[in-house]
């Protein structure tokens, strides 16, 4: 998800897609322990995601 994308969500859109970002973090690192994760690359995208939705609603948060 780019930055432009997540600048254009709702408050109460952010708080969703990021938990939806986190539990998919959780069922990755959960397959990668048990050895059936194929693409290891999408833990890092899936961080960077948690990331930038995170620094958007404090942006949010510190204009208000």
């Amino acid at each position: 998800m780019k930055a432009a994308e997540i600048r254009e969500l709702s408050a109460d859109d952010l708080q969703s897609k990021l938990k939806e970002a986190r539990a998919e973090l959780f069922n990755l690192r959960f397959q990668m322990a048990t050895g059936q994760l194929e693409n290891t690359a999408r833990v890092k995208q899936v961080k960077k995601d948690i990331a930038r939705i995170q620094t958007e609603m404090r942006a949010r948060e510190l204009s208000a």
